[in-house]
């Protein structure tokens, strides 16, 4: 059993990978566990200190959830984060209230104290609280070491027993020195020494990979995309192509020319790919389907479909590999605590009973900013690994309402064309991701002093770290009116442009 240095327990906020996220970022290796793991399992791990994640829950409420008292008995440092600080405080005898006015948002932390774990960081730093509850009395030996505006016990400590709790969310982009903090408590707190990277990363899930199949085969599906590309280059390194089953399926739902693309891709790295035209199957079971998460449990169930009867083409087959990533999981299913749904995705969730397929998902723990370090650290090429995301249900979920081929013919066109003045621009590489929408949103528009009746476009353009939180792209004017004029002037139908302004939360990236 290997060591973890650091123990995280999930509570259930959207945000708990991003703990591990920024600690493996400072060197130090982090896991994530459930609220309610055993005792001997985190005793196993011989970790040097606990942090409890936030979470959407009440201390009181009774739904609450609370660990394995035992963790406070192990006189190891400890951090706990919103919902984890008021455990802390619960537990120790202190006093959590409803607050008068919920805090989201920014605000400016103050200290009261020289502490260790505000070394090397600022008075008045910028800090992204997300609460409800707060304290109102701490507990005996707690004192508090910083303040907000709203916050009088935005950061509490029990020094003696090396016990800190924030009321803010180091973990996220908007707390500006954050990752500084968590390092601190690793490092200075914890005596973790810096023993990560991707690198390393890399070598042991090759390995683990080695280690798991064996001399059996992996069935493994391709989109062309970062994540795919990624894990079928790891199972290449890791097991060679002659146990490599690769296979693309093209379910009509790509984007133009994207087929051949991904093709002449796996060819020029020596991957073996097998193809299968799958399109009539997808948009059959499409047709008359309109709501989001319909859609992307048909695609899921097709896809399956697909790959199996694939394998039955194949003798040893025992293993399915995904491009699974933690964005991915997060908002799909609680895998790790108690977190809300927030959509299902179509390679989330495991396989369904009737296929004998193990899982093989080396992403499934990471997030897309990691994946490109770890391609470019397995060495795949720069232009492969800075694409933007593309989702596995493809165009499907872009269309608002049913998906035919007219439609696809007009999300395709204007995808193509913003794709081409976005990179014409030299914005393709200063953005997270760009895509257009069909709103099936008709309007009044006027063409040659003839009144029209057409489709909407949205354009979407966002910028973001990990694909958590997104904020929208501040793009040229100039730049959005080539895009509209050229979408509106070159295809029949659309005669409206829309642009995105909204931000993930409370919008989620793609619009399904």
């Amino acid at each position: 059993m290997k060591e973890v240095p650091i123990v995280v327990l999930d509570f259930g906020s959207q945000y708990t990978q991003l703990i591990a996220r920024k600690l493996r970022e400072n060197g130090i290796y982090a896991e994530i566990y459930p609220y309610n793991e055993s005792i001997e399992n985190i005793k196993s791990k011989n970790p040097k200190g606990i942090i409890l994640s936030g979470g959407p829950a009440s201390v009181y409420s009774k739904d609450a959830y609370h660990p394995d008292s035992e963790i406070f008995k192990l006189n190891l440092p400890m951090l706990g984060i919103c919902y984890g600080m008021q455990l802390i405080t619960q537990h120790f005898g202190g006093v959590v209230i409803p607050a008068d006015h919920h805090e989201y948002g920014k605000a400016e932390l103050h200290f009261d104290s020289e502490c260790e774990i505000f070394k090397n960081s600022d008075d008045g730093q910028i800090v992204w609280m997300s609460h409800g509850d707060r304290v109102d009395m701490l507990p005996d030996d707690f004192d508090k070491i910083a303040y907000s505006d709203n916050s009088p016990y935005a950061a509490i400590a029990n020094i003696e027993k090396n016990i800190y709790a924030f009321q803010f969310h180091p973990e996220v982009y908007h707390s500006k020195q954050g990752s500084q903090l968590l390092s601190n408590f690793a490092k200075l707190i914890c005596g973790c020494e810096k023993s990560w990277n991707m690198g390393s990363f890399a070598k042991n899930s090759i390995q683990a990979i080695r280690d798991k199949v064996g001399d059996k085969k992996v069935l493994c599906g391709v989109s062309g995309g970062v994540d795919s590309s990624v894990v079928a280059t790891l199972l290449h390194e890791a097991i060679g192509k002659e146990q490599l089953v690769a296979v693309f399926v093209d379910q009509g739902l790509l984007r133009e020319n994207e087929a051949k693309q991904v093709q002449d891709m796996f060819k020029s790295r020596g991957i073996n790919l097998i193809t299968i035209d799958a399109r009539d199957i997808f948009l059959n079971r499409l047709k008359g389907i309109t709501d989001p998460e319909e859609k992307r449990k048909i695609i899921g169930e097709t896809f399956i479909e697909v790959f199996d009867k694939e394998a039955q083409n194949h003798d040893g087959i025992d293993f399915l590999a995904q491009g699974t990533l933690y964005t991915d999981v997060i908002e799909s299913v609680s895998v790790k605590g108690p977190s809300k749904t927030i959509k299902s995705h179509h390679n989330v969730g495991g396989l369904p009973d009737w296929m004998s397929f193990e899982l093989i998902e080396p992403l499934r723990e990471i997030f897309k900013d990691e994946v490109r370090e770890l391609g470019l650290e397995i060495g795949l090429p720069k232009d492969m690994i800075g694409r933007h995301p593309f989702p596995g249900p493809g165009l499907a979920i872009r269309v608002m309402g049913e998906v035919d081929d007219d439609a696809l013919r007009l999300l395709r066109k204007s995808d193509t064309i913003m794709q081409e003045e976005l990179k014409a621009s030299g914005y393709y590489d200063k953005v997270w991701q760009a895509f257009t929408v069909l709103l099936n949103v008709q309007s009044v528009g006027v063409m040659g002093d003839n009144r029209t009746y057409d489709n909407t476009i949205c354009i979407r353009i966002v910028e973001s770290v990990d694909g958590m939180t997104a904020t929208f792209a501040t793009v040229p004017y100039e730049l959005l009116e080539r895009m509209s004029s050229r979408i509106i002037n070159e295809i029949d139908d659309i005669n409206r442009v829309v642009y995105d302004i909204s931000s993930k939360p409370p919008s989620t990236i793609e619009w399904e």
